[in-house]
């Protein structure tokens, strides 16, 4: 009996974020048209097999941040508060999660939902186990696996977030990628200061990381602009490329997937 060879295409991850596929400042309102774009040019290159993960947006960071579902549990609020909170939150980011899922099979993709709750832990709000083999055995069987920033299983505070940047991180050291594209609203990492002409930074540095600040009044819980410049050079000392572009372009992330060089921020593979 033949036995098939196996996928040896290249792997590369996309993370769409929150903020280009959901308005982050209106509740639970997805982009549909930019939505349905990224989901073609994700499934457009045949050459390459694709992880997509994506961001909660307006579907779970709102509800997280009230619950606090990214800090320890308040002494004084019973366990049914968070318990409540991440029942919440959980039901929203499926939501978002079907809406993906379902522009992906309009695109004529095959995706594989991999959710994160039944195969991940945290132990005080930092990632302690994550089984890639969801995302692995979806890849052998022909599919895309699909996954999302998720309330996970806590060993000390009973429930909190992982982000689809840590998922990110992971599958860079486990499944080692070719690259690992993050989608976002705007066409890179700003340098400089605000109101000053703030430039794009094309080289993520150390430097660039240590200068980063979450605006005021950020909703995000996951760590922001920094803690997206960290997973990045994080995903490089894998041994992947890691760069940061503009879903708001059109075939930018479909040039990037087939490994072309596209405007935006990069760490790169062996740049210290």
């Amino acid at each position: 009996m033949a036995v098939a060879s196996p996928d040896e295409r290249p792997l590369v991850v996309v993370k769409l974020g929150g903020s280009v596929i959901t308005r982050k400042h209106e509740v639970e309102r997805v982009r549909p048209k930019i939505l349905d774009r990224l989901a073609r040019e994700a499934g457009a290159v045949t050459d390459r097999r694709v992880i997509l993960l994506h961001g909660a947006g307006s579907f779970g960071h709102p509800g997280a941040r009230r619950f606090g579902l990214a800090d320890p549990p308040l002494p004084d609020a019973p366990p049914t508060h968070r318990a409540r909170g991440a029942a919440i939150v959980a039901s929203e980011v499926r939501r978002l999660h079907l809406e993906v899922l379902r522009a992906l099979v309009r695109a004529g993709g095959a995706p594989a939902s991999a959710p994160m709750a039944t195969h991940a832990r945290n132990r005080a709000g930092r990632l302690a186990h994550l089984d890639v083999a969801p995302f692995s055995q979806a890849l052998a069987h022909g599919w895309m696996p699909v996954s999302f920033g998720d309330v996970v299983p806590d060993e000390t505070w009973g429930s909190s977030i992982l982000s689809a940047d840590t998922i990110a991180v992971e599958l860079a050291r486990h499944l080692r990628p070719l690259r690992v594209i993050f989608v976002s609203d705007v066409p890179g990492i700003f340098e400089g200061p605000p109101r000053r002409g703030r430039t794009v930074a094309p080289e993520v540095t150390e430097e660039i990381v240590r200068a980063l600040r979450p605006p005021p009044g950020a909703t995000d819980v996951t760590g922001g602009i920094r803690g997206k410049a960290e997973a990045m050079r994080a995903i490089a000392a894998a041994g992947a490329d890691a760069g940061l572009i503009s879903g708001l372009t059109d075939g930018a992330l479909s040039r990037a997937i087939r490994g072309e060089r596209v405007y935006g921020s990069w760490a790169h593979a062996g740049v210290p």
